[in-house]
């Protein structure tokens, strides 16, 4: 069984299923930054793009994951993408992944949204006793943000992968658990509150 693709809406951030007609927006979202520089990611080369788009809808229509495409509505413009993965609905719970965004909408509201929008999925509607984040264990930036959300250090799988460059990645893994949940979304809908810094 696989999970049913939805769009996901609030005030900054539209989350709708990934579709191929993303290529191009992807493709300038890669390029506002040149994402696909920071060594310790997966953020595809622009003539990637293409290929990274059809491995995971193939890999949605096998019920592996979940890809969206993030709309920025300030901007109007598609901002970046993110994915559930790792998706065990047995259990149920999953991963919140594949994430990354255009320079210029990082450091927004979009982000804490989109987050906030895809856990209440989660947790809300497909009742996911967790869900994790895992990002490289270089990725500082990534890793101050998942500890933004709430989520706790579960621990660090070593030598967990081999990144483009042949270099082994050390994973860190998160996660919320349901009974988080609830503060969770209250400091997150708090923060989305707050005026700009």
């Amino acid at each position: 069984m696989a999970l049913e693709a939805v769009s996901l809406s609030g005030q900054w951030a539209e989350l709708v299923p990934l579709t191929a007609e993303h290529h191009d927006a992807l493709v300038e979202v890669v390029q506002d930054g040149n994402l696909w520089e920071l060594w310790y990611t997966g953020v595809p080369r622009p003539e990637a793009v293409s290929a990274h788009i059809d491995r995971l809808l193939d890999l949605q229509a096998k019920g592996a994951v979940l890809p969206f495409a993030v709309f920025d509505k300030a901007r109007n413009r598609v901002a970046g993408m993110t994915t559930y993965m790792n998706i065990d609905l047995d259990a149920p719970r999953l991963e919140i992944g594949g994430t990354w965004y255009a320079k210029s909408s990082q450091r927004s509201p979009l982000n804490t949204e989109a987050k906030l929008l895809l856990l209440s999925h989660a947790f809300e509607r497909v009742n996911c006793l967790a869900v994790e984040f895992r990002t490289h264990f270089m990725n500082h930036q990534s890793r101050r943000a998942i500890e933004r959300l709430g989520a706790k250090l579960d621990g660090v799988l070593r030598q967990h992968m081999r990144m483009r460059d042949g270099t082994l990645r050390d994973t860190c893994v998160y996660s919320i658990i349901a009974s988080e949940w609830p503060a969770v979304r209250s400091n997150l809908t708090w923060k989305l509150a707050q005026p700009p810094a």
